[in-house]
């Protein structure tokens, strides 16, 4: 297997602290062979301000040795402006997005098994002039563009606890209502379940719908999407096969015993996806990217500028994002073959 391509996220985020992190665990069940696509040079600063020393061996994009002689593997992208820990500064944003792109291509070429990105600060990318709203969708037009073809990416959360999946994501809750549909909740079903499947070695997958409103809309008396919308979506995957069953109300979805009664849930706005899996895995949930023609997952957590450079950040996250990645990649490996 080829290793995995790490980006280095926003320079001034936890990111590199992550990565620093996990080089100190050399013999950890968790720990997965990796590169990291990043400035090899506000590396060694960020390890030096957590006491540490990093032998780098520097990779080119379309040259390199798998068996570097330094701790760790680096294919150079500079940040244009100095990097201070928790002070993000929107001249390095290039760099930022230079990485995320340079890893799709690594994995484009077979040259990489999947990519793990470290958190992003969206504001900072915007106000730089990124017009995607996050890493999601960005990578989606990556797709797009490497693999020519129409990629829809979803996002899930995942955890050996949980597996969530928001069909709307980063939109204001005043639009939930009117941003969804049968198509979209449909096609967000469908790619779930398929990579259940085909990611997850689920062989027949059992998903729950919750619905949009409380007690799920209670029979239209405290909304109607559920009877418009959700159940109606939920026939016609049934009738496709899918095992797939709702909407339920969110409020009593996500305990213990309920959650043995299926695989993954079909959220409807993000913090009805996020909450739950944070309160039971805030520490080692991995956002993985569903429908893409690559294997992508990342830390459950953003760029935590505050704690960033202090030696406080868990790897916790950033070790299960790699396992998760790796895993995956195997198994689609394994089917090609």
């Amino acid at each position: 297997m080829p290793p995995v391509a790490v980006t280095m996220g926003d320079p001034a985020g936890v990111g590199l602290d992550l990565v620093i992190e996990a080089l100190r665990r050399p013999t950890s069940p968790t720990r997965v062979p990796f590169i990291l696509i990043g400035d090899p040079d506000v590396l060694r600063q960020r390890a030096h301000q957590l006491g540490r020393a990093i032998e780098v061996t520097r990779l080119a994009p379309d040259k390199w040795d798998l068996t570097p002689s330094g701790e760790l593997a680096v294919v150079p992208v500079s940040c244009r402006a100095l990097v201070v820990p928790g002070h993000p500064d929107p001249a390095n944003a290039e760099a930022t997005i230079a990485a995320i792109e340079l890893g799709a291509c690594l994995v484009k070429s077979g040259r990489v098994s999947a990519l793990v990105t470290n958190p992003i600060a969206k504001r900072v990318l915007i106000a730089a002039g990124f017009p995607h709203p996050g890493h999601t969708d960005f990578l989606g037009e990556l797709a797009n563009r490497h693999w020519g073809q129409d990629y829809r990416p979803v996002m899930m959360l995942a955890s050996p606890e949980l597996r969530v999946v928001p069909v709307t994501v980063h939109i204001p809750l005043s639009k939930v209502p009117s941003s969804l549909s049968q198509g979209l909740i449909i096609d967000t079903a469908r790619t779930t379940a398929a990579a259940l499947t085909g990611d997850f070695g689920i062989a027949r997958p059992r998903i729950a719908v919750c619905g949009v409103n409380p007690h799920a809309g209670e029979g239209g008396l405290i909304g109607v999407e559920e009877q418009t919308l959700i159940a109606p979506a939920i026939d016609v995957l049934r009738k496709e096969g899918l095992s797939i069953a709702g909407p339920f109300s969110a409020d009593s979805l996500f305990h213990a015993d309920a959650r043995r009664r299926y695989d993954a849930v079909l959220a409807m706005y993000h913090d009805q996806a996020l909450i739950p899996l944070k309160t039971l895995a805030f520490d080692h949930g991995v956002n993985v990217t569903l429908g893409l023609p690559f294997v992508r997952t990342s830390p459950d957590h953003g760029t935590a500028f505050d704690i960033a450079g202090s030696g406080r950040a868990s790897a916790s996250s950033f070790l299960a994002a790699l396992a998760l990645a790796e895993d995956i990649a195997r198994r689609r490996a394994g089917r090609a073959a």
